[in-house]
């Protein structure tokens, strides 16, 4: 049997199961940014909030000069500090990346072997200015776990787990991310039931 805290879920997909009918995380796939004893952090990647990336840099008193990123929609990262934006995006490589590998944005979390989540405000003026990372997922909200919570909802089959894929974020529309979560496990959603139960 495996001892649920010595479990590390950074870079892994959390996929809400069918008996999941709180509103926030029903059909939600969440990209854990950490996981730890004291707790877990991450983003939903599949739920789109009512907001443009165009509009969003409006309200921030920021032109858009990414053309490939004016009609992406900002997704509800989650229930907590709604009105505050995380950008989740591929590590950034520059001659000013330091030798440590810490990033170029002053605030950034960088996930081991995985994706960089920013919250400072550089990476949107540098996403505004037309550079900034390949690939970008703006969320407001993130969604959080307090202590050993995430294992009770892993021990209660609430939540399937895999390695994340980049490319799910980034390269598949939102509303098939779900989906294309799923595949990854080899599974499709009409083979999940909606009760959830121990085996």
């Amino acid at each position: 049997m495996t001892d649920c805290a010595s479990i590390d879920l950074k870079h892994h997909f959390l996929i809400a199961m069918p008996g999941l009918e709180d509103e926030t995380f029903a059909r939600s796939v969440v990209y854990l940014c950490e996981h730890s004893a004291h707790g877990a952090m991450g983003l939903i990647i599949n739920k789109p909030a009512d907001i443009s990336m165009r509009l969003l840099f409006d309200k921030v008193d920021l032109p858009l000069l990414r053309e490939d990123l004016m009609q992406n929609l900002v997704s509800q990262g989650g229930p907590v500090q709604t009105e505050r934006g995380f950008v989740l995006h591929d590590p950034v490589v520059t001659e000013k990346t330091d030798k440590l590998g810490a990033s170029v944005y002053a605030s950034t979390l960088t996930v081991p072997g995985g994706l960089e989540m920013t919250t400072s405000r550089d990476v949107l003026e540098a996403l505004s200015s037309g550079a900034g990372p390949r690939r970008v997922l703006v969320t407001l909200g993130y969604a959080s776990w307090g202590e050993g919570q995430l294992e009770s909802e892993l021990g209660e089959n609430t939540w399937l787990t895999v390695p994340a894929s980049a490319d799910v974020i980034f390269e598949v529309p939102m509303a098939e991310r779900y989906d294309r979560a799923l595949d990854l496990l080899g599974l499709k959603s009409w083979m999940l039931s909606p009760e959830a139960g121990h085996a």
